[in-house]
């Protein structure tokens, strides 16, 4: 049926605005190196209350509300498989404070805020308080990856992050429960025995669904590639059941659906995990792009200096309140818990959750609801901008940031993967060398390079290694397989750009050659295992070139017509590993690491043809080279 509202677009095209718009967003986000979540709230206030191109209620209508419900059903269910009570376990003792007192603490607090400063009623406080919690997993990431900050701080934010998202979602659900329950009984009995009615099915329902789930993947009763679809059909019908039997207790049961199946120790576990999260990157940017078109500027107006004095309370009152009661102690270095305490960024999880909410809340006769979802946006807004502006710099002041360049992650011990990490430290990189064999890291622990004994891909790495200080992964080791399961497991995290490995044997005979979406880039010109070991034997070495616009990439090129170039440096902003099919772009102020026959040669032939940028090249390299000896 046509649509005959002036200026409205069909709900097919609006579905492909949202998406297009929301999935651009994160992408141009990652491009420019900005928090996804202000670009998607600026393009949604563009298209919405500001150009009005698009408007959900007009152009959606009745399918908003049911597709808001649906996707905040699936990123609860997301927040649920996150946490994982071993995880927790393993996690810092710092942690489980900011979980254990800094989660009940921030929600009392953060009411607190609400109805004295902000005006709402004690029921909306109570329910957004409970939302406030979340601190912004998507969000944090991005953040912690920029600012570099040392293994400890970083830690407390990251994990506080992921275990209080689940958290905090579900004392927002148990809230909202006992207000609607309130709000639409007669008696206090009566409210009482109806959310503790809506409490215990939805737990069951919760229980039953993961317990059932997990058994038949387990048994095998599920096909490997039906898995996926049956989880998310199981995921979409618990809610619907849960909804049908007692309104509003479809989100309580499948936030404990998906906390079942996160500690029922699935095989398939990865790649449910990655199934959630790609649905959850996807329903996050379009409730989030349908929340900010969907914004009143008169109901944003209506907030003024009250919400002004909430979001600054919230940020120097609350949360530094929160963190300093939980952590006070302990032994955790003043310093880090002040970095922590001014850290809180809040997320999509926060406003979708809010705007879900505060429809609900209104249709049950709470007025001032209608405000969570403005007061949600400003919060988010005034939160990321801030800290994303000034995480590193704090960190920076207190001593806590690491450096510029993202790190480097060897999978390998061996000479050419302790050689090239050491090339690396010296240029100021952060690096890391994983060997489950002790024995193998041998070159690394003399070169006084930092390891990690076990396997990268062990759930030991997983809480012992700080992936969030490493940008790039390099599988070295001589198990070409297992280099092609690192990198094609660890592609997702790090991007299938940043990962490498070394060339496989045999990989030309077709019985031999694997996908090509299996595995990383190719490094070291293509060289495998045992011919860089035979180098190494013959003495070659990885050297750092300083390139100038006297002594070029042409004039190094002269000078090493055998050496194969390894990575491309840029003091201070970014560093380049080099893939075998890579272009060489380095140029005036740039370093240029690279394996290199050994010392003799390369004197012998600067002093064939005399040219003083080589003969100062090998020089420096002789120092450095008796310098370590000496060290």
């Amino acid at each position: 049926m046509a649509i005959e509202t002036a200026g409205a677009m069909s709900p097919v095209m609006a579905f492909a605005l949202v998406g297009a718009i929301g999935v651009g967003a994160q992408w141009l986000a990652w491009r420019l190196h900005l928090p996804a979540i202000v670009l998607m709230l600026l393009a949604g206030l563009a298209i919405g209350p500001g150009l009005g191109l698009f408007d959900p209620e007009r152009d959606i209508g009745p399918l908003m509300g049911p597709m808001i419900s649906i996707a905040v059903a699936i990123i609860l269910f997301e927040g649920g498989m996150t946490l994982n009570l071993h995880s927790l376990r393993e996690a810092a003792k710092g942690v489980k404070r900011l979980v254990l007192i800094g989660a009940p603490l921030g929600w009392a607090g953060s009411a607190l805020a609400l109805h004295y400063i902000a005006g709402l009623s004690w029921a909306s406080s109570a329910v957004f308080g409970g939302i406030m919690i979340v601190t912004g997993p998507t969000v944090i990431a991005p953040l912690l990856r920029t600012a570099r900050l040392s293994k400890r701080p970083a830690q407390l934010l990251q994990w506080e992050a992921i275990v209080n998202d689940p958290i905090g979602a579900l004392a927002a659900v148990l809230a909202f429960e006992v207000v609607l329950v309130i709000y639409s009984t007669e008696t206090f009995g009566a409210a009482i025995w109806d959310m503790s009615i809506g409490i215990v099915t939805a737990t069951a329902m919760g229980i039953a669904a993961g317990w059932l789930l997990s058994e038949g993947f387990r048994r095998g009763r599920v096909p490997e590639y039906m898995k996926v679809p049956v989880l998310f059909a199981s995921l979409l019908l618990v809610f619907a059941v849960a909804d049908g039997i007692l309104h509003e207790s479809g989100l309580l049961a499948v936030t404990i659906m998906g906390f079942y199946i996160a500690n029922a120790e699935l095989p398939s576990y990865t790649e449910l995990r990655r199934f959630k999260e790609h649905a959850t990157i996807l329903l996050v940017s379009g409730v989030f792009i349908l929340l900010a078109a969907s914004m009143d500027i008169e109901r944003l107006s209506l907030l003024g200096w009250p919400a002004l004095l909430f979001v600054l309370a919230v940020v120097l009152v609350v949360r530094p309140l929160t963190v300093m009661t939980s952590l006070a102690f302990s032994n955790i270095p003043m310093r880090e818990r002040l970095l922590v305490a001014f850290t809180g960024p809040r997320g999509v999880v926060l406003v979708a959750v809010a705007g879900l909410f505060s429809t609900r809340l209104v249709s049950a006769g709470i007025e001032d609801a209608a405000l969570l979802t403005p007061l949600a946006f400003a919060l988010v807004a005034a939160t990321v901008v801030l800290h994303g502006f000034t995480l590193r710099p704090l960190g920076r002041m207190l001593g806590l940031a690491g450096g510029q360049v993202p790190g480097v992650i060897f999978v390998g011990g061996s000479r050419f993967s302790a050689a090239f990490a050491a090339a690396l430290q010296e240029e100021e990189i952060p690096v890391l060398i994983a060997d489950a064999n002790r024995a193998r890291l041998r070159s690394a622990r003399e070169e006084g390079l930092p390891i990690y004994i076990g396997d990268i891909l062990s759930d030991g790495a997983e809480h012992g290694v700080e992936f969030i200080s490493f940008g790039r992964v390099v599988a070295t080791s001589d198990n070409d397989a297992y280099n092609t399961l690192v990198a094609t497991d660890l592609a997702p995290e790090f991007g299938r750009e940043h990962v490498f490995q070394l060339r496989r044997a045999k990989q030309e005979q077709t019985r031999h050659a694997l996908p090509a979406t299996l595995g990383g880039r190719t490094i070291a010109n293509g060289l495998r295992y045992l011919e860089l070991g035979r180098h190494m034997e013959e003495g070659w070495e990885i050297r750092a070139t300083g390139l100038t616009d006297e002594y070029g990439l042409d004039e190094w090129r002269g000078d090493n017509p055998d050496s194969i170039p390894l990575a491309e440096i840029t003091p201070g902003k970014n560093m380049r590993i080099l893939a075998a099919d890579a272009e060489l772009k380095a140029g005036p102020g740039m370093r240029l690491l690279a394996l290199s026959p050994a010392r003799d040669r390369m004197n012998e032939a600067a002093e064939r043809k005399g040219d003083e940028g080589a003969k100062e090249a090998a020089a420096e390299v002789a120092v450095r080279a008796n310098d370590a000896s000496a060290d």
